[in-house]
């Protein structure tokens, strides 16, 4: 049997230590792995339902292309995953601030199987997702100015419920534009959030790429028996035309 509990690393970041962790959880069977930031959880292995479908939503409305991705903040690599599950999908960049969480990723230290690295259609850019957003240059670093079918976001809590404060001024109507200067016409935006929907910020999102969404992802924490715990996938598709 697993050890019970083991810290597998801790590092000083910009925005605080981060912390990779693993617990054996016996009422389960099964080993956990978390990510922290400080005292704050940031990510499981047991809670993933809505990262994969923050995936499965944002390239519904792709098929039949061979599609280009962006998936901003790489944490356990779930999202990542689920995007290359997909025939369709041609390349995707998964874009990460956090050094040691890419690291960890290229060390095998996380359980995500395959790993991204194995996929020759998946590369990591270390970069402030926020801050390529907002340039022209946009993500990739050997195409400056290079479009994607779909940018899929998990940094924030939600839009009002930030990681670090550089990430505010993205959910504002002069952020999403800049955002959506990087997708071809007709391509979707996905973007996570850990709270109910909020109306006010589809509209935002609306009022920027045409039309948006908001789906619930609902799923069972099996830790609390029957409990059920409801996140967000925000989704918006860029106009085809120029308004």
């Amino acid at each position: 049997m697993s050890k019970l509990f083991e810290e597998l690393d801790y590092r000083p970041t910009p925005i605080g230590p981060v912390i990779l962790r693993r617990r054996h959880i016996l009422s389960l069977g099964e080993d956990v792995f978390e990510i922290l930031l400080g005292e704050e959880h940031l990510m499981s292995s047991l809670f993933t339902a809505s990262e994969i479908a923050l995936a499965r939503l944002g390239l519904d409305g792709l098929a039949g292309e061979t599609v280009d991705v962006i998936v901003g903040g790489l944490g356990l690599g779930y999202t990542a995953g689920a995007v290359l599950e997909h025939d369709t999908v041609g390349s995707l960049i998964v874009v990460e601030m956090l050094d040691p969480v890419v690291d960890w990723h290229e060390e095998n230290l996380v359980p995500l199987d395959p790993p991204l690295a194995a996929d020759p259609r998946c590369r990591f850019v270390r970069g402030d997702f926020f801050a390529l957003a907002a340039s022209p240059e946009g993500f990739d670093p050997d195409a400056p100015g290079r479009r994607f079918h779909a940018i899929l976001i998990d940094i924030d809590h939600a839009p009002d419920r930030l990681l670090d404060q550089r990430s505010g001024s993205f959910y504002s109507p002069e952020g999403l534009t800049r955002l959506a200067a990087h997708l071809h016409p007709g391509g979707i935006m996905g973007l996570w959030s850990d709270d109910r929907p909020d109306d006010t910020f589809t509209a935002l999102l609306a009022s920027v790429f045409g039309e948006a969404r908001a789906e619930l992802v609902t799923f069972r924490n099996p830790l609390q028996g029957e409990r059920k715990f409801t996140q967000t996938v925000y989704l918006a598709r860029k106009s085809a035309t120029p308004a």
